[in-house]
C-alpha cells in the first residue's frame, strides 16, 4: 500500500538537497530561522507545530501540511489535538479548509496516529 504522507516526506527531503547543491547557504539561513522560531521561549515546541499545522491548512500547502503533522506527532501532540487545531483553520479559512483537512486526516493515517475506518 502506498504512503504519500511519507513519499511527500521524500519528495521534500530531495528538493532540500537540490536547494542546498544550487543555491548555497539560502536552505541553511531558512533553517536557522526554524529553529530560532520553533525553540521553546515561552510558548512549547508542540504547540508551535500545532499553530504550524492549521496555517498550512490555511494555506493550502500539502507538503506543509505533511511535515508540520509529522512534527507535531514528534512533539507528542495528538491526533485529537491535530484536528481541534484544524477548526481554527476552518474558522479562518472556510469551504477551502474543509479540503485540505482531508490531508490532515490522510498523513494522520499514514503515520498511524488516526484510526482507518473501513
Amino acid at each position: 500500500m502506498e504512503n504519500e504522507s511519507l513519499d511527500m516526506i521524500k519528495l521534500l527531503q530531495e528538493g532540500q538537497g537540490a536547494i542546498r547543491e544550487y543555491l548555497p547557504g539560502v536552505l541553511e539561513n531558512f533553517m536557522d530561522l526554524t529553529q530560532s522560531t520553533m525553540k521553546q521561549e515561552l510558548i512549547p515546541p508542540k504547540f508551535k507545530e500545532l499553530m504550524a499545522v492549521a496555517v498550512a491548512v490555511g494555506i493550502r500547502c500539502q507538503p506543509c501540511i505533511v511535515n508540520h503533522v509529522k512534527r507535531a506527532l514528534d512533539q507528542g501532540a495528538t491526533a485529537a489535538e491535530i484536528m481541534e487545531a484544524c477548526s481554527v483553520a476552518i474558522m479562518m479559512g472556510g469551504g477551502p479548509s474543509i479540503a485540505y483537512t482531508s490531508y490532515v486526516v490522510q498523513a494522520l493515517k499514514d503515520f498511524k496516529a488516526f484510526p482507518k475506518k473501513d
